[in-house]
């Protein structure tokens, strides 16, 4: 007898369906079709002991199992419960009149008990754009897959309450989500704040103009100067996330199983991985390809502490992200896109001794030390970065003091307010939201300065050697400036400000 089981396979962030066709004839054997991977190969043996545990089994007969498209290729353990109500159902163990309306997923314990998959959020959405009915998996799976609506979603426990679902009648729980009350309730403010950074005011002033329009920053200064504790408490500045960026956030967790009964996020991102890190792991790829830390940091922040220390060839392979805000890993059978639209937060000490420019601290490195430290972060990726900042020790006086500092929340509604004229200024174009994303033409239009204004800007780049990137940089931050002070027009304080945090393009740094 032939029967019909409907599964899904991630592919980047996107779902596709995979039909399970199981055929059971006369004769002996186990045969498994359709490009499946060790990990679907190996299911016939915890099929067969979750069947057995739960009063049923694999019948010894000829059993042909094809997994459609044929020539797709299918990953991971998740089919287990899909390949197993296959075999019963073609087998005439339960009887399922409706089991072609879901999509049905879950790995097998031995005792039949499930195990979380990945990909929960894009195969429901998927499930639903298709017009399925409804969708079973495990119940740690069920919030996620739940923020999709007009998708009914079961999440079990055992495989014996989906086989008296379908066999007996036995009503399964439904789980409800109102995405919109989950997404506001979770809209907790983050646990780290800026009124507990003492001093650092023209810092704090300088993560706000980064934060208000979306560009990326990196912080020079010698060990202690604060450098991490000021990045960490980005994210409690930055505008709350849209439920769109809530959606998209939580599809890429998704994939890498990292949201389980976590429902939709609302927090934005905040990644810092090691140093060691590898290409792969920190853009994404592999044999299976999956999303990596900068997809990961999608509308969040991607924090590389200690940048030097990261081999150079991972640093070279962040350039085109950078630019085109997502990341394409190509294979010679297919092509995955994932979004990777982050704000990336560096920080480095101004040399390997730690402490160059510091009139109190004597110089540890030779001048040839230093280039070759410095040398380990190309020029092109540093035109990448919008603003390079000092970040200089806190005095003892400013540390003792008990008057807190101002915290994130007045911040925040100052960068709110500013990213809101942004929208408003690109609201015609589909690929630009705020000032960061501004290609040249369109900084063009938008940073149009005076006569006195291109004269301050025209000695600052010969004097300082700047690039055209950095030109267009300078431009952008200035106009960041310029809405966090409700100016329409960008003028001469605004660019000076902006050149101003530019520190890396100065004399004696990497000159």
């Amino acid at each position: 007898m032939l029967a019909k089981i409907y599964g899904s396979a991630v592919f980047g962030v996107e779902a596709e369906t995979i039909i399970v066709e199981v055929n059971i004839d006369k004769g002996i054997g186990y045969h498994l079709v359709g490009l499946p991977d060790n990990a679907i190969k190996e299911s016939n043996y915890r099929i067969a002991a979750a069947l057995q545990n739960n009063g049923y089994r694999i019948p010894g007969k000829k059993i042909t199992i094809n997994m459609a498209p044929a020539d797709m290729r299918k990953e991971g353990s998740a089919y287990d419960l899909t390949l197993a109500l296959g075999i019963l159902s073609a087998s005439n163990q339960i009887k399922s009149p409706d089991i072609e309306k879901y999509i049905i997923m879950g790995e097998l314990s031995l005792d039949g008990s499930l195990q979380p998959i990945k990909g929960a959020l894009p195969i429901a959405i998927k499930a639903q754009q298709e017009g399925y009915k409804g969708f079973i998996l495990p119940k740690e799976n069920a919030k996620e897959a739940a923020i999709v609506s007009d998708l009914e979603v079961y999440g079990i426990e055992n495989i014996k309450e989906i086989i008296d679902f379908f066999d007996k009648g036995v009503a399964l729980e439904r789980t409800i989500i109102d995405t919109r009350a989950e997404f506001h309730k979770n809209l907790n403010f983050p646990e780290f704040d800026f009124s507990d950074v003492r001093g650092q005011e023209s810092i704090k002033r300088c993560m706000e103009i980064a934060a208000a329009g979306g560009h990326n920053i990196i912080l020079i200064g010698p060990p202690g100067s604060g450098k991490t504790m000021l990045a960490k408490r980005l994210p409690s500045i930055l505008p709350p996330m849209t439920l769109h960026e809530a959606l998209e956030t939580t599809k890429i967790h998704s994939v890498v199983g990292k949201v389980k009964n976590m429902g939709l996020m609302s927090q934005r991102p905040f990644r810092s991985p090691h140093h060691t890190i590898s290409d792969v792991a920190l853009v994404g790829g592999g044999a299976y390809p999956q999303p990596g830390e900068i997809s990961l940091s999608h509308n969040g922040v991607l924090f590389l502490d200690e940048l030097p220390e990261f081999k150079r060839g991972v640093l070279e392979v962040l350039r085109q992200p950078l630019e085109d805000r997502e990341v394409t890993i190509s294979r010679a059978r297919f092509t995955v896109t994932y979004p990777s639209s982050f704000m990336l937060v560096a920080s480095m000490n101004p040399s390997p001794g730690g402490y160059f420019n510091d009139p109190d601290a004597p110089v540890t490195s030779s001048p040839m030390e230093m280039q070759r430290y410095l040398g380990k972060i190309s020029g092109p990726l540093l035109d990448r970065i919008d603003i390079h900042i000092e970040v200089t020790p806190v005095p003892f006086e400013k540390l003792s003091e008990e008057r807190k500092g101002e915290g994130s929340v007045a911040i925040r509604e100052r960068v709110t307010v500013a990213r809101e004229k942004q929208t408003l200024r690109f609201s015609k174009m589909e690929t630009v939201h705020y000032n960061a994303q501004m290609n040249t033409k369109q900084i063009r239009e938008f940073c149009k300065l005076d006569e006195g204004s291109k004269g301050l800007l025209k000695n600052a780049m010969e004097r300082l050697n700047l690039s055209a990137r950095a030109y267009d940089r300078i431009l952008k931050v200035a106009r960041t400036i310029a809405d966090l002070e409700n100016v329409l027009e960008v003028n001469g304080d605004h660019i000076s400000e902006a050149i101003q945090y530019r520190s890396l393009d100065r004399e004696g740094w990497l000159g």
